[in-house]
């Protein structure tokens, strides 16, 4: 990119910046219109990007899933979650296996008839929903907490549990990977799940003492107390990476962790944070535009579409409806939960990861149906969240 695309970029932000407030309660949401704004500066219509474009979007969404997780993390109310586990417990140890089950199936015997094992790395591609576009859900107050709570930990949560499991399918769909044992991955899978609560957990503590004992000796600036949680976001992502657990669920947990630590002082800190998250979320929704929507839409097929409808409904609303059985729950909140899994930063990220390091042959499939899934996401789930949400919200008032 040059300067006269960063000036233009920059123009829009502070721009949709200055209406933000505005259309905060309508349906149209910053990353639909980032999108937009991102096809029309996609390399395919102004060629304002270069050849490392993909890199460009995977170091994004990285760092903005990162931020996003550390910082909805640190505003979740810990005492509501130690009594409301069990919500985001099921979907995440019921519906989510369910979920890349069935994606699996459907795509290998129904709709795209994809191969065994690549069926299963789209499906688990898809499996994670997004942090970033459920905000527009979680920071509804008219929306019961403990259903924000829940929506919120099963996004933070879901994608860090998706990435070993998409590497074994991937170890499995790919031939010039040797194929690794059973034991190796369950040893894998294990130490990624474990050691990534650990030293998130620790990083967070640790990182949430220090800045509470530096702030009350008048050591620390206000400006560094707000830098705290972008030090300690990467901090628990690349420690956890580095001795083997899973970054994504150590930010997730670090957030988790400092924001009990730190609930004191935490608004200012907090508030700085979401304001990083969200310009990060914009940027990567506007590459993805830029990016891989141009790329997708040349190469669009229906039963790409059909596959993304579908795993945007019945593959996501199913699993939920059954993970949920035996909770004293409506079937408006139900219903609730499974539509509000949009699709975003992590499939983005896990795209990218299929596509530029590992030789699949419907490779270009995946592309197409993972970037048009969260493209539908994007709208769907963007034009839909007030609305819902408020028919949610009377449903919840006539019956109570």
């Amino acid at each position: 990119m040059d300067f006269l695309t960063y000036g233009i970029i920059a123009t829009f932000i502070l721009l949709y910046g200055a209406v933000s407030k505005r259309l905060a309660s309508t349906c149209i949401t910053g990353p639909m219109l980032f999108v937009l704004f991102g096809y029309f500066l996609g390399k395919d219509t102004t060629a304002l990007f270069t050849s490392r474009a993909h890199m460009l979007v995977y170091i994004t969404a990285n760092i903005t899933l990162i931020l996003i997780l550390f910082s909805d993390a640190s505003r979740i109310n810990l005492s509501l979650f130690r009594k409301e586990y069990d919500l985001p417990q099921r979907l995440l140890s019921i519906g989510l296996p369910l979920t890349i089950a069935l994606g699996t199936v459907t795509g290998a015997y129904f709709v795209l008839h994809l191969p065994l094992w690549q069926a299963a790395v789209l499906a688990t591609t898809l499996a994670p929903t997004d942090a970033a576009l459920a905000q527009a859900v979680i920071n509804l107050k008219t929306v019961p907490e403990r259903i924000r709570e829940a929506i919120n930990v099963e996004s933070g949560l879901n994608d860090g549990i998706c990435f070993p499991i998409l590497l074994m399918f991937l170890s499995l769909a790919d031939p010039e990977i040797p194929t690794s044992s059973f034991a190796y991955w369950t040893a894998f899978i294990s130490f990624q799940l474990v050691l990534g609560p650990l030293i998130g957990g620790v990083i967070g503590y640790l990182g949430g003492k220090l800045v509470n004992k530096a702030t009350q000796r008048k050591w620390m600036s206000e400006n560094f107390q707000h830098l705290s949680i972008i030090a300690l976001s990467f901090m628990a992502f690349c420690f956890a990476d580095f001795l083997g657990g899973n970054g994504f669920i150590a930010a997730f947990f670090a957030g988790l962790i400092f924001g009990y630590v730190t609930k004191r002082i935490l608004k200012p800190i907090s508030e700085f944070g979401e304001s990083v998250s969200k310009l990060f979320i914009l940027l990567t929704f506007l590459l993805f535009g830029a990016i891989l929507v141009p790329e997708a839409i040349t190469h669009f097929s229906y039963p790409a579409l059909i596959y993304a409808l579908i795993s945007l409904t019945v593959i996501r609303i199913l699993p939920v409806a059954i993970s949920l059985i035996g909770k004293k729950l409506p079937p408006y909140s139900r219903l609730y939960i499974g539509w509000f899994g949009p699709r975003g930063a992590a499939s983005i990220l896990y795209l990218l990861l299929v596509v530029e390091r590992y030789n699949l042959s419907y490779e270009s499939t995946i592309f197409e149906v993972t970037t048009l899934t969260v493209l539908l996401s994007v709208f769907l789930h963007g034009l839909s969240a007030v609305w819902a949400s408020d028919r949610y919200s009377e449903s919840l008032s006539i019956n109570s």
